[in-house]
């Protein structure tokens, strides 16, 4: 079966926050984490249905909505969940900051891996609790082009842990700088949250994006399971079938009491998932495999088209220093461009890039690209690059 991943939607004076950014001026948006393909057809033939039944009452999951994420989870990772231990949420973002509340108290410290998605440093800081950053650090290839390697710090990380440490954010994949963890590194992660007595928070939306297909995901509390206790595992269909904006997603928490605190702290402050979200993401893990799989076919060919268009010297000046191995989002080193504000020079050149100040890299030196769009957007894109840059 074929999907179509080609054509290009006009989402210009839509609800779109992507593209409601840029509505007063000719800028193409390839910023926030949303990409420009239809979700899938499986997907919008379970939200036509469920409008046809004509009642949209509050909603709770039944038993086939719960099954398909049971189901997902042990065919493609291997990890056999008890449907207990699903705790279904609004939101992702919202998930990070449920779980800074519930397992650090004010003033106390979450420690995370740097660049790393904005809510990760942001949620502690929303309720009082400290923030703090460990630098992945990056071990060059001999080429510069998408052959280095980003690592943890394993050193500085240790460094970093006080005696007011609580809690332990990951991103895995890791976004934005692409990377996924290997097993040993995962385990290295666990046995390091064990020794300190922290709570480990994996977030893994990501997680059906691999495109690196000899790199399996791996949730690092099926990798641990000795310690999955102290974990909790926070997923969504949201990234992978382009359906963020109907809000569902879910943490995973085998421990009864590590769930308990987490669910005490959403009392009164967390919305409840919608009948559209609970039918999206039923059918998403059910029975969009085939759509996936030509969604990451689509996405590795984009990835090789940024890189040929780095080594034959289209973009001087950028540079992509580790591989691409998941998501539709490319960490791009600027900082020989010498720009100050570099997000502003592409702007005026109409594409608009995530700034990587706000990801934590140091202003000026990266921004980060989102290619989850047609082939003829992202040359578009490409092209509008090249010209900003041919204008220093």
């Amino acid at each position: 079966m074929s999907f179509d991943f080609t054509t290009v939607y006009p989402r210009l004076g839509s609800d779109s926050q992507k593209w409601q950014k840029y509505s007063d001026r000719d800028v193409l948006p390839m910023w926030v984490a949303d990409m420009d393909f239809r979700s899938p057809p499986a997907i919008i033939e379970a939200l036509h249905r469920r409008v046809e039944d004509g009642i949209y009452g509050y909603a709770r999951p039944v038993k086939s909505t719960v099954d398909a994420v049971v189901d997902a989870c042990s065919q493609r990772y291997g990890w056999v969940i008890e449907p207990a231990w699903i705790v279904w949420l609004p939101g992702l973002v919202c998930g990070l900051n449920v779980t800074s509340q519930a397992f650090a108290a004010p003033g106390e410290e979450v420690l995370c891996l740097t660049p790393v998605y904005p809510p990760f440093m942001t949620a502690p800081k929303n309720s009082g609790r400290v923030a703090k950053a460990v630098p992945l650090v990056l071990q060059p290839g001999p080429t510069g082009v998408a052959d280095g390697r980003w690592e943890i710090d394993w050193t500085a990380l240790e460094v970093a842990v006080t005696p007011r440490t609580r809690l332990f954010f990951l991103c895995n994949p890791h976004n934005p700088v692409a990377r996924v963890f290997r097993r040993d590194e995962l385990l290295r992660l666990a046995e390091f949250c064990a020794r300190h007595d922290l709570v480990l928070c994996s977030d893994e939306i990501h997680c059906d994006l691999i495109l690196d297909p000899t790199l399996p995901h791996l949730p690092i509390a099926q990798v641990a399971p000795e310690h999955a206790a102290r974990t909790l595992t926070l997923m969504a269909p949201s990234k992978t079938y382009n359906v963020p904006g109907l809000g569902t997603s879910f943490a995973i928490i085998p421990d009864a009491t590590l769930r308990a605190r987490f669910v005490r702290a959403t009392a009164g402050i967390v919305a409840e998932v919608t009948a559209l979200g609970f039918a999206a993401c039923e059918a998403a893990y059910r029975d969009c495999e085939a759509w996936r799989q030509g969604l990451l076919e689509t996405l590795r060919g984009h990835r090789e088209r940024i890189i040929d268009a780095l080594r034959a010297g289209e973009l001087p000046g950028v540079r992509l220093a580790a591989p691409l191995e998941a998501t539709y989002l490319a960490w791009l080193d600027v900082s020989a461009l010498g720009l100050a504000d570099p997000v502003g020079h592409f702007e005026l050149h109409g594409v608009g890039l995530s700034d990587g100040a706000y990801f934590g890299s140091p202003r000026g030196t990266h921004v980060r690209l989102n290619f989850g769009c047609p082939r003829a957007t992202l040359d578009e894109g490409l092209r509008r690059m090249s010209a900003a840059i041919a204008a220093l």
